[in-house]
């Protein structure tokens, strides 16, 4: 097979990533009709996709495509339908194929185009799932996963986020179980559910889900669906989501989506979370039994305005997206738990970053910029965790700098309330934030001082680290100098030991000793001690369990083989499996074992998912 082609150049005027001429039309509305077919794995019908030029006489829409099987178009005039050509470019790997519609005639003003199509099996947007992979080992399940360019396997459109459109939909699935999607549902009947959503969303915001689903009410506009074995864990779980929605809103200004409902998925879920609007999807690893990891609802929360309702343009500046919602989410823990539990997200956050940046960019140092180019690869390419953290530290910083909360959150709220339903670049937010503080002469001293370039186009971490209230992190800190510079006998006498550390502690404290250059006498005597001492085995956070199997590969214990990669399979998200996979390929003896295993997995693994660890086991470049 010849090799496909690769990206050498911007995709289009407006996103590298999408080959859609929307500086030209653009879609307002969809409609669509699906039928899910499990036994094909499709989904198949129709999409009619409402334009509106934005200059005068049109004569082709370019549109995103990924492997989709197009029957028929057509343009819906006053006058009827009248068939329309088409082609599809050759695909480019990760990101689809251009689809080039020709118009019967010069186009202005608004039109419909109608797309009947079908799905294909392995649509990166879709993961189907047999009945053995669900809880209930009765239904078969489907869920979709378009951020961040995946919706062009989904229905042809303007895959960008610098396109927003309303959508309805009409989707057929088998009798007996539930359909969803990131809308209202009207109304359901017999292997019918009806959807509305009358708020403008980006491509990458459309969802589906399929399967046996049950809910349960956890506030005034929320539910949590989950299959019936998780229904009950699940809603004592996430209980306090009333109580982050009040807080955002505090924040934020007043929540526009109706619902605000949440979905457990399976564990192939390849995310923390996804804030498709009206039912964020969560990872079941959020499941810990003491609500120690539910912040993360919060954050998918806080994107019903930073990511939802003001939308990066493209995924450059992904950071508006999601260094503004981790901003906001650490505001929504500081109001509910504290300031001092708001700086020790950050910290512990920054403790992630630097993880990140050591290990899964250390050879892409130029991804490690705040805004970045996507002229040569894909977004998922360019996906980790410096948008959040550099993106939020730099937001604290501006907080810090212009005068604190009481002088931000004002601008803040205005700076949403501004680019509501609107796509934004940094530039913009960049005006807005110079327009508002401006208006003080005494801020431009402190204007002056911000080094723009150096926060958006440095590499590695942020170039200043906001003064934190260190005090919760000072205690995990202690306990891993201890562990990392002792040998046991000192370990076992210390009074340390006594002073008990929380769940979030405990993830901290074992993300500062993986962080130590060395660890004195790290041997299976002292990692048994270390599980011994805090409970680790008793424990359900899959935060905790992820670092401590990482000191296990740290420790060269291939005893505990079995032990990582059953935690490596126990669940899909990338957060967990990459760093896992990317250290044991760097462990020669392991590597082979690796790759065994996610030849045999990665089937499970949504495409993202896949892609990416293939690359960290150096199995795409041949390492």
């Amino acid at each position: 097979m010849a090799p496909q082609p690769s990206i050498k150049m911007r995709l289009s005027p407006i996103d590298p990533s999408s080959y859609s001429n929307a500086h030209e039309l653009i879609i307002t509305h969809i409609d669509l009709e699906w039928t899910v077919n499990f036994e094909k794995s499709t989904l198949s019908g129709s999409a009619s996709l409402s334009f509106k030029t934005l200059r005068d006489d049109v004569e082709e829409i370019f549109l995103d495509s990924s492997d989709l099987d197009i029957a028929s178009m057509a343009v819906k005039t006053a006058a009827g339908e009248i068939p329309v050509s088409w082609d599809v470019g050759k695909p480019v790997e990760n990101i689809g194929s251009k689809l080039t519609v020709y118009l019967p005639t010069k186009t202005s003003g608004e039109f419909k185009l109608i797309v009947e199509y079908e799905t294909n099996p392995k649509a990166s947007a879709l993961q189907w799932l047999n009945a053995e992979q669900t809880c209930g080992k009765k239904h078969p399940y489907l869920f979709s996963q378009c951020q961040a360019i995946h919706a062009r396997s989904l229905v042809p459109c303007q895959d960008t986020p610098a396109v927003k459109f309303t959508y309805n939909a009409t989707l057929r699935h088998p009798i007996g179980v539930t359909g969803l999607m990131s809308a209202v549902k009207l109304k359901s009947e017999s292997g019918v559910s009806y959807f509305k959503q009358s708020i403008p969303i980006p491509s990458y915001l459309l969802a589906i889900v399929v399967g046996a689903l049950v809910e349960k009410p956890i506030g005034p506009i929320s539910s949590v669906w989950a299959e019936q074995e998780q229904i009950d864990e699940s809603a004592e779980e996430f209980s306090q989501t009333a109580d982050f929605i009040a807080k955002a809103e505090e924040i934020c200004g007043p929540y526009v989506w109706g619902r605000y409902d949440l979905l457990v998925m399976p564990p192939s879920f390849p995310f923390g979370g996804m804030e498709n609007p009206c039912l964020t999807f969560v990872t079941p690893t959020l499941l810990a039994g003491d609500k120690s990891l539910a912040t993360v609802v919060a954050h998918e929360i806080a994107h019903s305005w930073t990511g939802n309702l003001v939308t990066n343009r493209n995924f450059e500046h992904f950071w508006l997206n999601e260094g503004f919602t981790v901003f906001v989410e650490g505001k929504i823990v500081g109001r509910l738990f504290g300031n001092a539990s708001r700086d020790f997200h950050a910290l512990h956050g920054l403790s992630e970053l630097t993880d990140c940046i050591k290990t899964q960019l250390a050879d892409t140092p130029e991804l490690t910029k705040l805004v970045v180019d996507l002229s040569d690869c894909s977004p998922d390419d360019a996906f980790s965790t410096v948008p959040y953290m550099k993106g939020s530290t730099f937001l604290r910083y501006l907080e810090d700098l212009l005068g604190g909360p009481e002088k931000f959150e004002p601008f803040f709220r205005s700076y949403l309330n501004t680019f509501k339903f609107k796509s934004v670049l940094t530039n913009d937010f960049k005006k807005a934030l110079y327009d508002w503080f401006r208006e003080d002469p005494k801020n431009e001293e402190f204007l002056s001082r911000i080094d723009w370039d150096l926060w958006l186009f440095g590499t590695g971490m942020p170039p200043v680290i906001p003064n934190y209230d260190r005090s919760l992190l000072e205690a995990c800190q202690k306990h891993a100098k201890l562990w990392a510079e002792n040998d046991i006998e000192t370990i076992k006498a210390s009074s340390l030991l006594s002073e008990p550390l929380t769940s979030i502690q405990l993830i901290e404290f074992l993300a500062q000793l993986l962080e130590k250059k060395t660890i004195q006498g790290l041997t299976p005597e002292k990692v048994a001690l270390l599980d011994q001492t805090y409970r680790i085995h008793a424990t359900k956070n899959a935060e905790i369990r992820f670092r401590f199997v990482r000191l296990y590969i740290r420790a060269k214990m291939m005893d505990k083989m079995d032990e990582i990669l059953a935690f490596a399979n126990s669940n899909f998200r990338m957060k967990f499996v990459r760093p896992i996979y990317k250290e044991l390929a760097g462990w020669p003896e392991a590597k082979p074992i690796a790759v065994e295993n996610y030849n045999k997995v990665k089937d499970q693994m949504m495409t993202v998912c896949a892609y990416t660890v293939s690359k960290d086991l150096g199995l795409e470049t041949g390492k």
